[in-house]
């Protein structure tokens, strides 16, 4: 229903008219977004108010980046664009960080922020908070646009709305000047330029040559592998995804955000046996994943000496050959793609070879057996595999709850250690590796599933949204926050050579992060060893308060850059 005011034109005479504020409202209203994420101020303070008193839930953050991360997550959790309304100017480059994140990762999200007038930014005349935010905005994000007139309100939400959702999801930005809120119009003509969009992102049917292709290079195949990535995951083709995999009888690999389409512990998961797989398959077909820094781009030792053929299923025609040569490209949406697939496999395919698929599974095999040992360990203080090994029981019990990870060697441990067994239960860092994304995720994975949360933090990685942990006490919501404290980044045990001051990648020893939440009203609990965590853990997820443990890790425990040390480069000089 379009918000209206009255307005008296002459004696006995009245006209319904709206504004802005109303518009933008209805706008979003009318195209089923009810949730948005933000920090208030000039000039969309009193658009937050309004929208509340309208029925929208508006989440209050403490700094706009956090607010994006979270807008960003519930676009991909949802497949609707999650929105993050920001301030102008440095509200606005708070939130950019989480454009740009979304649009890498490929979760649809609008950023929606207030502006200074254009008549004055073009002059640069030097108003409050003056900005040319859509010229820094357009590198960063898959479209932009900016409303100056009222009228056109409705369609610039559907334009972003259709850009964010369609093709390869990514980020949007909108730009909403302060004298747009207040300009004034005939309700009836408001009510007319509202755009509903239909079908903002349809289906994408591959070519049958392309499916055909893709199948014989696959029937050809001795060694053949399956990746999937968190493309897969979002495209909700779950049930698709499983019957294919399981049809095939090929090994699979699921990247981080992928893990749960089939469960960690499935026949046919080669998750344990990664190198090996990765280094021995003689196909492999990609399936919502892309050959970047997360697979070694498809090239060098870790895909060893044996010759490989790629197939790969993807959204986007421009992700092929991006880093090595494709033999069976298959462009469209993963759900018809892979039922495409499906079809096209027949009643009688013949699965994977035997001897590929047992040397596999005795890899994988003993390779859980070499780690069950450590992940059995009660020490204290605990390391990494004895904390993760109690998580990974919980993980198990609690199969729907929403698991989200970020760290360094808390993150790299975790995805290897802890199982999934359901689809988009396991969010992260994803294809940046950025840290800061723990509370934002958090709370729009509670507020999107009505789910509990279960976010395991390195020390370091919690400190980019810790101050987060107010906005989880105020909306109550059901988060469990593990912070893994071994006093520092990577380790809390490095020296300062060169004078008086900590080093730089070491905190305050023996930091109780527990106590913060204490702070806020929230339950927090110091945790010395796995059986006090686990116990911790469980009480904190049985009775939904929000909660911080705090992990007392061995400061010795860790690794530079945890797994990916071989990417900080190293001084070939000696000291002096």
């Amino acid at each position: 229903m379009l918000n209206t005011a009255t307005k008296s034109e002459a004696p006995g005479t009245e006209q319904e008219l709206t504004d802005g504020f109303h518009l933008v409202i209805d706008a979003l209203k009318l195209n089923g977004i009810n949730t948005i994420y933000g920090v208030p101020g000039i000039p969309i303070t009193d658009l937050g108010r309004m929208m509340q008193a309208e029925g929208i839930r508006v989440l209050s953050f403490r700094h706009e980046q956090n607010a994006g991360y979270a807008a960003s997550i519930a676009g991909y959790l949802t497949k609707k664009p999650g929105v993050c309304l920001t301030v102008s100017a440095p509200g606005f480059l708070n939130g950019l960080t989480a454009l740009a994140h979304a649009t890498t990762n490929c979760f649809p999200m609008i950023l929606i922020s207030g502006s200074s007038e254009r008549e004055i930014v073009d002059l640069q005349q030097g108003d409050y908070e003056e900005m040319d935010q859509l010229a820094i905005a357009k590198p960063l994000c898959k479209a932009a646009f900016r409303v100056l007139h009222a009228a056109d309100i409705g369609i610039g939400l559907a334009r972003a709305i259709r850009a964010a959702v369609s093709g390869r999801p990514g980020g949007v930005y909108l730009d909403l000047p302060a004298k747009l809120f207040g300009q004034v119009m005939s309700a009836d003509v408001g009510a007319k330029s509202l755009v509903k969009v239909i079908d903002a992102a349809p289906a994408q049917i591959p070519a049958p040559s392309a499916v055909k292709r893709a199948l014989d290079v696959l029937k050809g195949a001795k060694r053949p592998l399956i990746i999937l990535g968190k493309g897969a995951a979002y495209a909700q083709a779950d049930n698709e995804i499983r019957a294919f995999v399981e049809k095939t009888g090929a090994p699979f690999l699921q990247m981080s955000m992928a893990k749960g389409l089939l469960p960690d512990t499935h026949a046919q998961s080669a998750g344990a046996a990664r190198s090996t797989v990765l280094k021995d398959a003689d196909v492999v077909m990609l399936i919502g994943a892309r050959l970047n820094w997360l697979l070694s781009h498809g090239k060098g030792k870790t895909w060893g000496d044996a010759p490989k053929k790629f197939i790969q299923i993807d959204i986007e025609p421009k992700e092929m050959d991006s880093n090595v040569e494709i033999v069976a490209p298959v462009v469209g949406d993963i759900g018809s793609c892979v039922s495409a697939l499906l079809e096209g496999m027949g009643g009688n395919w013949s699965a994977a070879p035997a001897d590929w698929v047992s040397m596999v599974n005795k890899k994988r095999d003993d390779n859980v057996a070499k780690m069950a040992p450590k992940l059995m360990s009660n020490a204290s203080p605990m390391d990494y595999h004895g904390a993760l090994g109690a998580l990974r029981t919980i993980v198990k019990e609690r199969p729907d709850a929403i698991l989200v990870n970020e760290g360094a060697n808390t993150l790299d441990l975790a995805r290897g250690v802890i199982d999934m067994y359901k689809p988009r239960k396991r969010l992260d860092v994803g294809t940046w590796g950025v840290m800061g994304i723990g509370m934002g995720y958090s709370i729009a994975a509670a507020v999107e599933t009505g789910k509990p949360v279960l976010a395991i933090e390195g020390d370091s990685a919690f400190g980019f949204s810790g101050m987060e942990i107010e906005t989880i006490c105020r909306y109550k919501l059901p988060v469990c926050i593990v912070v893994f404290n071994n006093d520092g980044i990577y380790r809390g045990t490095d020296v300062n050579s060169g004078g008086a001051d900590p080093a730089t990648t070491v905190f305050v020893k023996g930091s109780r992060y527990d106590k913060m939440m204490e702070a806020f009203g929230g339950v927090g609990i110091n945790a010395t060893s796995p059986d006090e965590l686990k116990r911790a853990v469980n009480e904190a997820m049985d009775s939904g308060k929000p909660t911080l443990i705090n992990a007392v890790i061995d400061p010795a425990a860790g690794s530079e850059s945890g797994r990916i040390g071989n990417l900080n480069p190293q001084s070939v000089l000696k000291k002096k």
